[in-house]
């Protein structure tokens, strides 16, 4: 059986959600209480010595730490509905998409958070070791998500899907960024529309509950 470990409150696990969801694969879910840093306690770092989520565990006991590489697993073990492209043209547009919009949407949120709220002091980065906020940095994720924003609204403008004429998962990341965004007081407003039809279609998805 597959795990995954998850955090329900958390960004990146939920795009492993989404994706399990959209795949119809069966599995278990652990939660890992980031809040109280289990994440960071012996038992999970013999699980995923990165300290992060979301990790899966696959059927063959290998464990995957990180978004990419449970998707292409997720992807090769179960082909239907195809989320990452069919023709190599889709292929490169979708995997280009996708790390446009983690990039410049999930770490721009990630950027501004962890520098600045004071429950992340000295947890500026994920993972084992401790990182002191960077104020600056914490302004530059606000500017830089704006931009990410209007960036959406103008490619959404005649598409109804990110990457190309079908959903993927670049479409799952920016789900999960355009609503991450929310932690920082920042969403899409009038001047996205194109962004907001997007997104109301997208919440049409059972997937997106999850």
């Amino acid at each position: 059986m597959i795990i995954l470990y998850d955090c329900a409150t958390a960004p990146s696990p939920r795009r492993a959600r989404i994706f399990l969801a959209e795949k119809g694969v069966a599995h278990e879910t652990v939660q890992v209480d980031l809040k109280n840093s289990e994440q960071l306690s012996s038992a999970y770092q013999k699980i995923n010595p990165q300290c992060t989520v979301p990790a899966l565990r696959t059927e063959e006991g290998t464990v995957l730490a990180d978004n990419a590489a449970i998707t292409a697993y997720l992807e090769a073990r179960y082909p239907e509905p195809p989320l990452l492209g069919i023709t190599p043209n889709q292929k490169a547009q979708i995997a280009s998409w996708n790390w446009r919009v983690e990039f410049e949407g999930l770490m721009a949120v990630a950027e501004a958070l962890r520098n600045s709220a004071p429950a992340m002091a000295n947890r500026a980065l994920p993972g084992q070791m401790d990182y002191p906020q960077i104020p600056e940095l914490a302004q530059r994720g606000l500017a830089r998500l704006q931009q990410f924003f209007g960036m959406l609204d103008e490619r959404l403008a005649d598409r109804n899907f990110i990457a190309t004429d079908s959903f993927s998962v670049a479409d799952i990341t920016a789900v999960v960024a355009v609503d991450f965004a929310r932690v920082v007081r920042i969403k899409p407003g009038e001047q996205h529309p194109h962004l907001q039809r997007w997104r109301a279609a997208m919440a049409q998805r059972a997937s997106m509950t999850f």
